[in-house]
């Protein structure tokens, strides 16, 4: 399709219970049926991916059929690697404060807003670097709007954050430096005062390279297509997916109307949807337990798409 840039990356987002895992299921099949290695993860506690494919997941790639393999994260693993990596950094770079409690500080941290969105944006991170260059395409079933939206939002968010903070911490590297020459014997003097050997500095600047990293892949490199049912409630919160992502520079590839013919209760598309491509899918009342079910959901339009091909 002409002006189409080809993606290996897809997520699919949603309200809960639209159908993004079966729809990143029958997508991935499908692709897989058209010659390409794909590898489908689930980043929804709920597991369901496993259920649809016939196939009990774990944190590691899987096969299922030929040329497709899955595996779901295992979201408390990541949160525990995530702490561990903090805590292991923050000893580092304040070993000389004896009396800076750790334990107890990411005891509190555990539970602590964002520690679940770092810990699956890291989870995406080890994907994307360490694993799909095994595949030509990596599918993302993602969790319920709220943490997806979060996890999306974390690069940018983040990076302002980082940005601030090393331009905070260039002018503390400055200000010494003004002290060191106006006095060479100050206790100052014998710290760091050069950001390319600061660690702090060096840190702030591997963060904000991650990040980076992250938001290109969302923004740049991922094919991202939001889920509605022919519903008021599934319209809406596709509506604010949009919203949102466009207000950090994310944008949406597709839209996809799932369980058409589920309901005879008056709804219509949004118009802020309408300029997305859209595909119909059939209701499938039998439901999907294998990869037989999830080869009789016709996604072969989603399919061409995705891959810029007529």
């Amino acid at each position: 399709m002409e002006g189409n840039n080809v993606r290996n990356i897809a997520f699919f987002l949603g309200k809960g219970g639209v159908g993004k895992t079966t729809l990143s299921a029958a997508f991935s099949l499908e692709l897989a049926k058209r010659g390409k290695r794909v590898l489908v993860v689930s980043l929804d506690p709920a597991h369901n991916l496993g259920d649809a494919l016939g196939i009990r997941l774990v944190d590691r790639p899987e096969p299922v059929l030929e040329r497709l393999f899955a595996m779901e994260i295992d979201l408390t693993a990541w949160v525990e690697r995530y702490l561990e990596e903090s805590r292991s950094e923050l000893k580092a770079l304040y070993a000389y404060n004896s009396s800076f409690n750790l334990d107890s500080f990411f005891d509190i941290m555990r539970y602590s807003p964002g520690t679940e969105e770092y810990a699956m944006l890291w989870a995406i991170e080890n994907v994307y670097c360490e694993l799909s260059a095994g595949y030509d395409v990596v599918v993302f079933d993602t969790p319920p709007t709220a943490l997806s939206l979060r996890f999306l939002a974390l690069p940018t968010i983040s990076g302002l954050w980082v940005n601030e903070l090393t331009k905070l911490r260039e002018h503390i590297l400055k200000k010494r430096q003004v002290i060191s020459r106006l006095n060479p014997e100050s206790p100052v003097a014998a710290s760091c005062v050069d950001k390319d050997d600061d660690r702090v500095h060096g840190k702030l600047s591997l963060i904000s390279k991650r990040l980076g990293v992250l938001h290109r892949l969302f923004s740049e490199e991922s094919f991202i297509s939001v889920i509605v049912n022919p519903d008021v409630l599934s319209v809406s919160e596709a509506m604010r997916i949009k919203d949102e992502l466009d207000r950090i520079g994310i944008g949406l590839h597709a839209a996809c109307l799932n369980k058409r013919g589920a309901s005879t209760a008056a709804w219509r598309i949004d118009d802020g949807l309408k300029a997305l491509p859209l595909f119909e899918l059939d209701y499938k009342p039998e439901g999907i337990r294998s990869p037989d079910d999830l080869s009789r959901v016709d996604v072969s339009a989603l399919a061409a798409e995705f891959l810029g091909v007529e």
